[in-house]
């Protein structure tokens, strides 16, 4: 899938998921099926599994970089190292210790979408690039990675949820936090435990799982009040870390897609 097919794709379903989202709270209803909205992963054989190939074994080169630094940073989930994580993109430090609610959104949605990735990558059953051969990865949970799927790419998923959901409550950082956002994604394929092609379904499935959650009663509430309390904080805030901006301006600019 090229990157203009793949921003047109996501650009289209979030707009039919956010006109949907007017008909009917969902708090009644599941959040979409990705077994169903995504594309199915590259075949055997095909160009673009033969094209997630070579930019698996183009990114082996990055081990020790800083790149490499930036993904395996990148592999930790944790709400609160989630919200630090997006500093720089915000043009202030984000301090969890300062934003409880917007922690607690995070960690809500990270739950509610959890079940719907793992249905997805079951259905699939797509094993992770490095299995089966003795390529390094950025992460030390190896045999742990090996009995779990890999597409769609949860980590990209969750990842641009947040950063849509950032965007949304920081409308003028917009830019730089769906950058970001992308970066978090590609740190997947730098880590070696992702086909490109997995983040990019990723970045579509975290679309789509946003644009739906903004239609549930609970999801506007808790966005009204981490949007109250982001403002708050922003006043008081000091700068992000110079250095770690610089690393991840570097990466956003070298992209690996």
């Amino acid at each position: 899938m090229s990157g203009s097919m793949l921003r047109a794709t996501v650009f289209s379903l979030g707009v039919v998921l956010m006109a949907c989202g007017g008909v009917a709270h969902a708090a009644d209803a599941p959040l979409p099926d990705g077994r169903v909205f995504l594309p199915p992963p590259p075949a055997a054989g095909s160009l673009a599994q033969q094209d997630d190939e070579r930019d698996f074994a183009r990114t082996r080169t990055q081990v020790g970089t800083p790149r490499w630094a930036l993904a395996q940073n990148d592999a930790n989930l944790a709400a609160d190292h989630l919200v630090r994580d997006f500093s720089c993109a915000a043009g202030f430090s984000l301090d969890p210790a300062h934003l409880p609610r917007l922690v607690a959104l995070i960690e809500r949605v990270g739950k509610d979408i959890e079940p719907r990735v793992t249905e997805q990558k079951a259905y699939w059953k797509r094993l992770r690039p490095f299995v089966g051969g003795q390529a390094a990865i950025c992460t030390p949970d190896r045999a742990h990675l090996e009995q779990s799927y890999a597409y769609p790419s949860g980590h990209t998923t969750y990842g641009w949820l947040v950063a849509s959901l950032l965007a949304d409550l920081l409308p003028d950082r917009a830019t730089p936090i769906l950058e970001r956002g992308r970066v978090f994604g590609e740190s997947r394929i730098v880590c070696g435990v992702h086909w490109k092609s997995d983040v990019q379904a990723g970045f579509m499935n975290g679309a789509g799982l946003f644009a739906a959650l903004q239609g549930q009663s609970w999801f506007v509430q808790a966005m009204a009040q981490a949007r109250a309390e982001l403002q708050a904080a922003r006043q008081q805030a000091g700068a992000p870390d110079g250095a770690r901006c610089t690393t991840e301006h570097q990466a956003a600019t070298a992209s690996v897609l």
